[in-house]
């Protein structure tokens, strides 16, 4: 055999290695990229019932919240633009007939509407447009406490019924997401984070009862009482309707409320024994007078 030849094998053994060589590292670097827990937190690998459970705890250890989307209840829809923590919070409800504002610091609760919200009342031309302070012992604080309380309102939302199953890692706004199902959606959906903590994302409520998205965990935001001079105090109880009526099951609805009464009003109720009704998520009736529900979920 020639010099030549053994020079010319011997390269083309040096390139076909260098090949392989480049073949195998190729094919690791492929194996990372695909790997799809990479980077995340690794929920994604639970099991889809330990997801749900992170995804709770989480959302039970945070500070605050920002919640917003869609309700569905007792037929009626309702938009929600609001943002919660442990000692109040604010922000937006509005139904087909309304829209108010709700804000609570501490125990002290306040609502802002229209004039036309608290129907024909004497007074209702001096509320439009102010904070109204709602007194504890009015039926209508424990009402609509509910939708300031975040614990309450989180517990209400992240429920899923039926058997639970995880899909294919997707994204939630700039976050990956891990998707669990129950009864392939029928009993709602949850996403839950794949980065950081495990905080739920998105909740998609059973039978199409609402889709609320949760974000900002944590993040802190002001939450101070209104000025004097935009806050109208009413003392013990707030104004009583011109004919004795009260609420339609906006309010009453919204808020998981029990009682009776068929008020013609969209306002909260203030007759005694009337107002308005309205069925709950969980199919229990509502009234703008006489509720004792706090959730407005229905949950």
């Amino acid at each position: 055999m020639s010099a030549h030849s053994s020079a010319v094998r011997l390269r083309r053994a040096a390139v076909i290695g260098a090949l392989c060589a480049g073949i195998a590292v190729t094919a690791t670097g492929c194996a990372e990229k695909t790997d799809p827990d990479k980077g995340t937190n690794g929920v994604g690998k639970q099991t889809p019932e330990k997801i749900e459970g992170q995804a709770k705890a989480a959302a039970a250890a945070a500070d605050s919240v920002h919640l917003s989307g869609n309700l569905v209840v007792g037929g009626k829809p309702f938009t929600l633009d609001l943002r919660l923590k442990a000692d109040g919070g604010s922000g937006e409800v509005k139904s087909q007939a309304d829209t108010f504002q709700v804000l609570r610091v501490g125990e002290q609760l306040y609502l802002k509407a229209s004039a036309a919200f608290w129907g024909k009342s004497d007074s209702a031309g001096k509320l439009g447009d102010k904070y109204v302070k709602v007194p504890e012992s009015d039926p209508t604080y424990k009402q609509f406490r509910g939708f300031t309380d975040m614990h309450v309102l989180l517990d209400g939302l992240l429920g899923l019924q039926g058997k639970l199953t995880k899909g294919g890692y997707t994204t939630v706004g700039h976050s990956r997401a891990v998707p669990v199902s129950a009864d392939a959606g029928k009993g709602g959906k949850l996403m839950v984070s794949l980065e950081g903590t495990p905080y739920p994302l998105l909740m998609e409520r059973a039978g199409g009862a609402g889709r609320v998205e949760l974000s900002e965990w944590g993040k802190p935001f002001p939450l101070e009482a209104p000025a004097q001079d935009q806050t109208v105090d009413y003392g013990s109880q707030l104004p009583t309707t011109k004919d004795g009526t009260g609420g339609t099951g906006a309010t009453g609805a919204a808020t998981g409320g029990k009682g009776t009464g068929t008020g013609a009003s969209p306002a909260p109720s203030k007759s005694a024994g009337t107002g308005g009704s309205g069925s709950t998520g969980g199919g229990s009736t509502g009234s703008g007078s006489t509720g004792q529900g706090s959730n407005p979920t229905g949950g």
